[in-house]
């Protein structure tokens, strides 16, 4: 029996599991938020510890959450998080990270430098360019607005 591409989409649709758009909504807004607040607690702990601002305790703050995204998701804790919870893990910085260790893990048996090095930014690397590009245009409706960043 053979069927057309459009017979195949039918009953593949047929089969598909059906979704939960609010239940997948819930649990990315929960874990999401969670690793905001683990975050939040992170840089209140380095103003209080380290006696720093609330501008001084961001870097270390955005460092330490990179270093526990890269730690869980070599565990492969990261990777069953991200799929329970969806997008609420890949919105924050973590999620960023996760990307490039994902992307350098998966690559490391091909070596450093054509493995991790030449794979780690695939995915990432779209991140980075648009980011840059919105940057831009951003800066260039600043300077037409004449608001001059403020």
């Amino acid at each position: 029996m053979t069927m057309s591409s459009k017979e195949y989409k039918a009953f593949a649709k047929s089969r598909e599991p059906g979704r939960s758009v609010l239940k997948n909504c819930l649990r990315a807004f929960v874990v999401g938020g969670l690793i905001c607040v683990i975050g939040q607690a992170i840089q209140n702990g380095y103003m209080a510890w380290l006696h720093l601002t609330s501008t001084q305790a961001s870097g270390p703050t955005v460092a330490t959450m990179i270093f526990i995204s890269v730690v869980l998701t070599s565990l492969g804790v990261y990777d069953k998080m991200a799929q329970w919870a969806g997008a609420g893990t890949a919105v924050p910085v973590t999620g960023f990270a996760n990307s490039m260790c994902s992307a350098a893990l998966e690559h490391r048996s091909e070596g450093l430098v054509l493995g991790v090095g030449g794979n780690m930014f695939k995915l990432a690397g779209s991140v980075i360019v648009y980011g840059a590009v919105a940057a831009f245009f951003v800066g260039i409706a600043h300077i037409i607005l004449g608001t001059g960043g403020q």
